[in-house]
């Protein structure tokens, strides 16, 4: 028997004049003997997206337990994800605490101890100290497999040193990701930045002579069309029908970055607010959602971070028709008109993480889609903002990159350490470590 058919390289660029785009995964890139067995081990990828300050509890928390849970009103935009989503409730960020000679600081903790499960130092210099973070534990594994180890995004600019709250530095709050117990990774929040280091880097960090090399420039793929067409001639009509949709998913970043930009250029003076960054907070953040999504589809790196604000933000919502700043709502005293304002901006949130995991699943990978083969979590580092709760966290797990079996509500014994979760995830991905943080073991009731 002869076998004529050739796999292309699992890292394949399109390349032209110094321009490089990693592609997507491809039928084509199967081996020509691999079996249906083979063909079905995909990637495993890890992305977490957090909110701040906490949720309105009541509104958030299923009445009932198990695969048979009313969906709330702060999650029902998740309904068309519902077989794939993990609800967990009772888990804790027990090294949030206050320690004894601490003074306030419940922000600072509370965001760093989230993913860590470690207490974070108490100080304003540079003597950080707290632990590595669950995406970075996993980005030492996968990251083997990918250019970049692991990716970290923001919305808001990390601009603040020195302390922001009490004697505990920004550096805190600025990020959810730590490398080791002594370095923060830093969150980007301009697209454009994120952008050129997925596909290339700028020949300056200068905004003006960013601006002039945008008008300038043609895009990016115009630079590896020939290299696309060529490759597209020798691909099966599936696979060209992937790169084409991945490329036009390339092309629509472009256009909205530049576009962004070129916006604020003319209506926010440059000092003030950063190149690139879209004015509408939806906008800023399903263009970094998308940008996420091409990082994971070209296989640039599987591990991921998404931070939509810092704790104690004070970003406001006029898209819900109020502008009020959204940290002193969430200190709402029992106020129904406030309770009532942060309710809605906990679904806006909810909203925008179901267009991050519909843009996953309508996205193609191998044998299934992007969401088949991740493993997404969705949190807060606080329950109650109101009373700066760190016990109960609304904790949220969706896809398939854990084999896990969704469609459940799920309520753990009291004081379980949400570093449990971590571990039992960990280990479902393929990355082996004993413990973590303040971790007792692996949760049992995830088992299926």
């Amino acid at each position: 028997m002869m076998i004529f058919k050739k796999a292309l390289p699992r890292r394949t660029f399109l390349r032209g004049l110094g321009a490089t785009i990693a592609l997507p995964f491809l039928d084509g890139m199967l081996p020509a003997f691999a079996s249906a067995l083979d063909q079905s081990k995909q990637a495993s990828r890890l992305a977490i997206m957090t909110v701040p300050n906490g949720v309105i509890v009541d509104k958030w928390t299923p009445k009932t337990e198990g695969p048979g849970f009313e969906l709330t009103p702060t999650l029902e935009p998740l309904a068309p994800f519902r077989d794939q989503l993990l609800v967990l409730s009772g888990l804790n960020s027990n090294e949030a605490r206050q320690l004894p000679g601490e003074i306030a600081g419940d922000h600072p903790r509370a965001c760093s101890a989230l993913l860590t499960g470690v207490h974070p130092k108490m100080t304003s210099g540079a003597d950080l100290r707290v632990g590595p973070s669950v995406d970075q534990i996993a980005a030492q594994e996968l990251g083997k497999y990918t250019q970049l180890a692991s990716l970290e995004l923001g919305i808001e600019a990390p601009s603040i040193v020195g302390s922001c709250e009490s004697a505990y530095s920004c550096a805190y709050y600025n990020t959810i990701s730590w490398r080791s117990a002594t370095t923060p990774m830093p969150m980007e929040n301009q697209p454009r930045a994120v952008f050129e280091r997925l596909f290339g880097d700028s020949d300056s960090t200068d905004p003006k002579a960013r601006l002039t090399r945008i008008r300038e420039n043609r895009s990016l793929l115009d630079f590896v069309s020939q290299d696309a067409a060529r490759l597209q001639a020798n691909l099966a009509p599936s696979d060209r029908l992937k790169i084409n949709q991945y490329l036009d998913a390339v092309r629509d970043v472009e256009r909205r970055i530049q576009m962004a930009e070129e916006q604020s250029s003319r209506e926010l003076p440059t000092l003030e607010r950063p190149v690139g960054v879209p004015a509408v907070f939806s906008e800023h953040l399903k263009l970094m959602m998308d940008l996420e999504v091409i990082a994971f589809q070209s296989d640039l790196t599987r591990v991921a971070t998404l931070m939509t604000g810092h704790e104690m933000s004070n970003l406001g919502f006029p898209e819900l028709g109020f502008g009020d700043p959204y940290h002193p709502l969430t200190h709402h005293q029992g106020d129904s008109g406030k309770i009532g304002k942060v309710a809605q901006v906990n679904r806006f949130h909810t909203g925008l993480f179901a267009y991050f995991l519909d843009r996953l699943r309508s996205t193609p990978d191998g044998s299934g889609s992007l969401l088949d083969h991740s493993t997404v979590l969705y949190g807060s580092p606080l329950s109650d903002g109101n009373l700066h709760m760190f016990k109960n966290l609304p904790i949220l797990v969706v896809g398939g990159g854990t084999s896990l079996k969704g469609g459940r509500h799920i309520r753990f014994p009291q004081d379980t350490p949400a570093a449990n979760l971590y571990l039992t995830l960990l280990d479902k991905l393929g990355v082996s470590v004993e413990n973590m943080g303040d971790s007792t073991g692996k949760l049992e009731l995830l088992a299926v």
